[in-house]
């Protein structure tokens, strides 16, 4: 069976994993009723609605 001649580094193993990894900035979406930038599925929070439904009082 082979065996590798050398240790790789955890260095060299982790730059080789990371290659596969790519960030991706989040989608901004505009709230329906307040029109700020929201990020979707979440409540505004200018406005504190969610789906048409006040979650949050606003200040």
């Amino acid at each position: 069976m082979a065996l590798p001649k050398r240790k790789i580094s955890k260095s060299r193993r982790d730059k080789r994993r990371a290659s596969n990894i790519k960030m991706t900035a989040p989608n901004i979406i505009e709230c329906p009723k307040c029109h700020e930038p929201n990020v979707p599925h979440r409540v505004c929070a200018a406005c504190g609605y969610y789906k048409d439904t006040e979650v949050l009082k606003a200040d």
